[in-house]
């Protein structure tokens, strides 16, 4: 009798222990379809094989998208053409191999980086985001840390519960990688963009918060910092010619959807969200940073963004402009871009996007 019992106590708990991973596994596969709709099943299976994937040193990312007839697929992104041991299909799913080279993120620090052009058929003068400008200063142009050359990209003036006013671009625009002193000026425009001088007149706030990056295989979700500002130093909609201002309701990226930006080198450009959930590694001067859960954008008509576009808001492409993506990274063409969700980076620092009175 003894023994009968201790039968069917074991027996109940390997039922029971069953009916819970029955559970956890149905409560994952929620969620991925929560988060990614028909594309969930694939980022499930993507996410259980990246890991081995990336310890390919070819191999510099993976996503989810769709193949050209619509199928949900894994994607792979490569350094190079003709990478060896990439599946034909992971799970019942398609492997895509998309080759974007080495990812970087985008500040304007000596590489080569075109003058924006204005658009063209449109009236008036040549607008160039990588002056200096009146204040208070739009969104979309140069700026950067007292501490460093370089330029990035305002993304969008933000603000607290408490209606305070913030900058908000990159860490690598506004922090440095880590690296800025604490309070230090922000800068419009960026040094980038003043022969290296520094004119503190130029400021427009101090760098207030940033989200570390961690660098040496531990994940990120946001490259982002914000600087205090006010009202009188900084606006809220582009220079003429840009899309205006962005809406404080936000978007959630899917495959497909029209996406915008305005940045300060290539002014304003027009893309397509190709790639979702992605897992990237991301060159910096300071090492390599794994980001997960990311945005691929891919432009419609040549680059969508180059060096210096940094910190660009991702914006719907149509008049709602409902905020997307923080821009931060792209491979050497510019034809690759990638972005943080911005909500995880609005959440980061219980900001809003500020439209305006």
């Amino acid at each position: 009798m003894s023994r009968f019992l201790s039968r069917s106590k074991a027996l109940t708990i390997v039922v029971g222990m069953a009916a819970i991973v029955f559970l956890l596994s149905a409560g994952i596969v929620h969620a991925f379809n929560e988060r990614f709709g028909p594309l969930g099943p694939a980022a499930e299976v993507q996410e259980r094989h990246t890991g081995r994937m990336m310890a390919n040193p070819d191999i510099v990312g993976t996503a989810v998208g769709l193949t050209e007839d619509g199928r949900p697929a894994v994607k792979v992104l490569t350094k190079r053409p003709g990478v060896a041991g990439i599946p034909e299909q992971l799970e019942g799913f398609p492997v895509e191999v998309e080759v974007t080279g080495e990812i970087f993120a985008f500040p304007a620090n000596g590489r080569e980086m075109p003058l924006a052009v204005q658009a063209k058929g449109k009236p008036g003068p040549r607008i160039d985001p990588t002056t200096w400008f009146a204040r208070p200063v739009p969104i979309g142009v140069s700026t950067g840390n007292e501490g460093e050359c370089s330029a990035g990209t305002i993304s969008a003036r933000v603000k607290d519960k408490s209606g305070n006013v913030y900058a908000l671009s990159n860490n690598h625009v506004y922090a440095l990688e880590n690296k800025a002193s604490d309070r230090s000026a922000v800068l419009q425009p960026g040094r980038y963009d003043t022969q290296c001088s520094t004119d503190y007149s130029n400021t427009i706030g101090q760098l207030w918060d940033f989200e570390p990056i961690k660098f040496g295989g531990e994940s990120n979700t946001i490259d982002a910092a914000i600087a205090d500002s006010s009202s009188i130093e900084l606006g809220y909609e582009t220079p003429s010619y840009g899309y205006g201002a962005p809406s404080p309701t936000l978007s959630v990226a899917s495959v497909n959807l029209s996406v915008k930006k305005y940045g300060r080198t290539t002014s304003l450009t027009h893309g397509t969200v190709y790639l979702v959930n992605a897992t990237i590694n991301v060159g910096y001067s300071s090492g390599t940073a794994l980001f997960v859960g990311q945005i691929g954008v891919t432009g419609k008509k040549g680059p969508f963004i180059k060096p210096g576009d940094s910190g660009s808001l991702l914006v719907t492409d149509d008049t709602n402009n409902y905020p997307v993506g923080l821009l931060f990274a792209g491979d050497s063409s510019g034809k690759y871009a990638f972005a943080n969700p911005i909500k995880a980076v609005l959440d980061r620092f219980l900001v809003s996007i500020d439209d305006g009175p």
